[in-house]
């Protein structure tokens, strides 16, 4: 069985034991987390939610806290003597997915 689920603007197409890495939640590891918008429900029956599917979860733990791979930002302007570089690592939570319940 698998689980199309939204968070925080993004889509994770999941299944159980899965991990997967979302924008940075509230929690400690070791805590659960539950996902109640979910899309769509796969499997020997297809549930399609308008726009979730009604009684639908998907339950995880936090695993870790971390930061994903930096991102460069370079700035450049040809003859002006101009060139800066930044970096940014975006803060996400991996979560290991437990459950995926059905209507």
């Amino acid at each position: 069985m698998y689980a199309v689920i939204k968070t925080s603007g993004h889509q994770f197409k999941v299944q159980k034991g899965d991990l997967i890495r979302v924008n940075r939640l509230g929690g400690q590891p070791g805590e659960k987390v539950s996902f109640n918008e979910v899309l769509l429900l796969g499997g020997a029956k297809l549930g399609v939610g308008a726009p979730t599917v009604k009684g639908a979860s998907v339950e995880g733990v936090i695993k870790e806290h971390t930061h994903n791979d930096k991102v460069i930002i370079f700035k450049y302007m040809r003859r002006k003597n101009y060139k800066r570089t930044r970096g940014y690592k975006h803060a996400v939570t991996v979560v290991e997915i437990n459950t995926i319940t059905g209507a």
